[in-house]
């Protein structure tokens, strides 16, 4: 049989292509994150700064809640796990840049120098392990700290649970059409 191997359907096209470009979206988000100059932004532009901060963080909140959405309504023509992964890539990389333009400013941090160390600092927030090598000295780093504590625990929770969710009922309806056969 040709385009099956071993029982297999052959991988439909049109069903790869998605997950490709949103392989891309995320390559694009990290390497634009390395890329982009952030040392434009904290003490040299701060306005901006914290403009930018905050519409992006909610532009991330908003998509988020779009796709919880869709999982709460059932909605079979939505990607949810593919685009709340996205999102949270996203996100991660907007508290990283935050951190990463706030330690440009003298007594904000003690230990994040690097973009890398930004981006590390994030992810042992994110995970609440917290190992102390790079600690939030100043007012302004303590806030960021504290809103990605709480956005991680509203948005990012929400998501999580909507995505597993949508799996368990993904399951559960395989499952019951292998019954009914």
């Amino acid at each position: 049989m040709r385009g099956r191997r071993a029982g297999r359907p052959r991988a439909d096209r049109h069903a790869v292509l998605p997950w490709l470009v949103r392989g891309l979206i995320a390559v694009a988000v990290v390497a634009a994150y390395f890329l982009l100059p952030l040392d434009q932004l904290g003490p040299q532009r701060p306005v901006l700064s914290w403009v930018l901060f905050a519409a992006l963080l909610t532009g991330v909140a908003v998509l988020l809640l779009r796709q919880i959405r869709h999982v709460l309504l059932d909605r079979p023509d939505s990607r949810p796990g593919v685009v709340i992964s996205l999102l949270i890539v996203l996100s991660v990389h907007v508290f990283a840049a935050t951190y990463y333009a706030l330690a440009k400013q003298p007594g904000e941090f003690s230990g994040l120098r690097t973009r890398v160390d930004a981006l590390y600092f994030t992810v042992v927030t994110l995970a609440t392990v917290g190992y102390g090598d790079i600690t939030p000295r100043g007012q302004a780093a303590r806030i960021v700290a504290v809103l990605q504590i709480t956005y991680s625990f509203v948005f990012l929770t929400a998501a999580a649970t909507a995505l597993t969710t949508r799996m368990r009922d993904m399951v559960v309806r395989g499952t019951d059409r292998g019954r009914s056969r």
